[in-house]
């Protein structure tokens, strides 16, 4: 089952979870009524507030940290795309019967980049690409350190080079680092337990009518599910509806001037 669909069922779960706890809620307050005359508990007020204040904050949180990390992910395709970019512009400071195979290196290079992250979920398969440009990394830094040793390479140049060559190999174990970097996975399970809570809450609260009002739960219900459902697909942007593959085209527009 895909990470998009297991996701859906989770909302749609979790929609169903709090209509069915604000029903639970009013039951439970309309049999208080039934039994005391003194109308519902007197001083809830103080514990709902506490957990709405509780669960809003969760949200909040969940919902930034998702959002920023989303940013970043974004941000490091972009900065991808530069390093590799710039690497490849100061291999013309280096001996010119060096520059054609490292040229070529470096178009593999790109596409098994461009692959790396193209499905995800297969974890097998992305693990593949990137032993993939792990190992065509030591092989243009092989090549590169060769050609800077050549009599004709300018001192200069090389540092030039090689300093470009280790930015471009680093940002892919910091973009490895960021695919990798969620909350735990308690967290949601928490955040969809409030959501639980506080409709068995609103329920409770509003058992006082004695009609029930369809399109207030469904409202309720629904918001805090979308919320929700919003936080976890951004928080996996290459996996589920909600994804981060345009920031690619930054990396497929490199690729088009890599002659």
């Amino acid at each position: 089952m895909s990470f998009a669909v297991q996701v859906l069922l989770f909302s749609a779960g979790l929609f169903a979870g709090i209509v069915l706890f604000i029903e639970l809620g009013r039951r439970l307050g309309r049999s208080h009524l039934a039994r005391e005359n003194r109308g519902l508990t007197k001083g809830a007020d103080a514990a709902e507030g506490a957990v709405f204040g509780l669960l809003a904050l969760l949200i909040a949180f969940t919902f930034f940290g998702a959002a920023s990390r989303f940013d970043d992910r974004r941000h490091l395709v972009a900065e991808e795309a530069n390093t590799i970019g710039t690497a490849y512009q100061r291999l013309d400071l280096l001996p010119d019967e060096a520059q054609p195979e490292l040229r070529a290196l470096f178009r593999r290079y790109l596409d098994v980049r461009l692959a790396t992250y193209r499905d995800a979920e297969n974890r097998e398969y992305t693990q593949q690409e990137l032993d993939q440009g792990s190992a065509l990394q030591d092989e243009i830094w092989r090549k590169a350190v060769h050609a800077t040793r050549r009599p004709d390479a300018s001192p200069p140049a090389t540092a030039l080079v090689i300093n470009s060559l280790n930015e471009m190999f680093d940002i892919t174990d910091t973009r490895v680092a960021a695919t990798r970097n969620h909350p735990p996975r308690i967290i949601y399970w928490l955040l969809a337990g409030l959501c639980l809570i506080a409709g068995l809450l609103v329920g409770y609260a509003t058992s006082v009518n004695p009609d029930r009002s369809w399109l207030h739960r469904f409202v309720f219900a629904a918001i805090l599910t979308l919320t929700v459902y919003v936080t976890i697909e951004i928080e996996y942007p290459r996996m589920g509806l909600i994804r981060v593959d345009s920031a690619d085209q930054a990396l497929v527009d490199l690729r088009k001037h890599l002659r």
